[in-house]
């Protein structure tokens, strides 16, 4: 990794918190150690990490609603979330929030690792002109900028990554457990099956097109080729 990288870890178990810094000091030329929302608000809006390993239940509040100011706020760093066994529904809201993986405690430092290097991995290799236009919409996906009839709109990371999938493969039908696979797992040992649904829905929503993106039923959804 370049010296430059920074990684921010917010987790409020001291030891914890010392061992993942202790792991992560190869994939990062800076680590900074938060132990709460505040301190850890203050350090990625004013440094703008590359990436942020982040603990669901803090002190001070949940991590949740950290992943919605980052996402809210354009900033591009990645986000992992670190969950406890029984918080499988708020790695769900996690993900739809726009974070980009998650770990369940306990983890493997080495896996860790791996879900850690692969992204900022992929934070360093955005191309520029990933644009797709598709009738009155236009999507960019490496600048994150989405409009639809001229107005723009605002979609979390899971909602880009099913978008991405859908439109790369007009006409075909994409099943669930691919999706799933491709939006979520990545090594993950389970996610919720009703995610997959609740984001299709809000990404129909933000569209405004309900009849793009189609239900086959018993297999999966599939991006509707129209004339344009």
């Amino acid at each position: 990794m370049q010296t430059q990288t920074q990684i921010v870890i917010v987790e409020d178990d001291r030891d914890l918190n010392a061992g993942l810094c202790r792991a992560l000091k190869g994939e990062a030329g800076s680590i900074v150690s938060c132990d709460n929302l505040k301190s850890a608000r203050e350090q990625i809006f004013l440094s703008k990490p590359d990436l942020v390993l982040l603990d669901i239940n803090l002190p001070d509040g949940s991590g949740l609603d950290l992943v919605k100011e980052i996402r809210e706020t354009d900033l591009p760093c990645p986000v992992i979330l670190l969950s406890a066994n029984d918080t499988d529904a708020d790695v769900v809201k996690g993900l739809e929030l726009g974070a980009d993986d998650y770990v369940t405690k306990p983890f493997s430092l080495s896996v860790l690792r791996a879900r850690v290097h692969t992204q900022l991995r992929k934070k360093g290799s955005g191309h520029a002109g990933d644009v797709t236009v598709v009738g009155t919409y236009s999507f960019d996906f490496d600048r994150m900028i989405f409009t639809a009839a001229g107005e723009e709109i605002t979609l979390s990371k899971t909602e880009q990554r099913l978008l991405k999938l859908l439109v790369s493969n007009p006409g075909v039908t994409l099943s669930r457990d691919v999706l799933m696979d491709r939006l979520w797992t990545d090594g993950a040992e389970y996610v919720d099956e009703n995610a997959l649904s609740v984001a299709v829905k809000r990404l129909r929503d933000k569209l405004g097109d309900k009849d793009r993106i189609r239900t086959v039923y018993g297999l999966g959804y599939m991006w509707v080729k129209k004339d344009e």
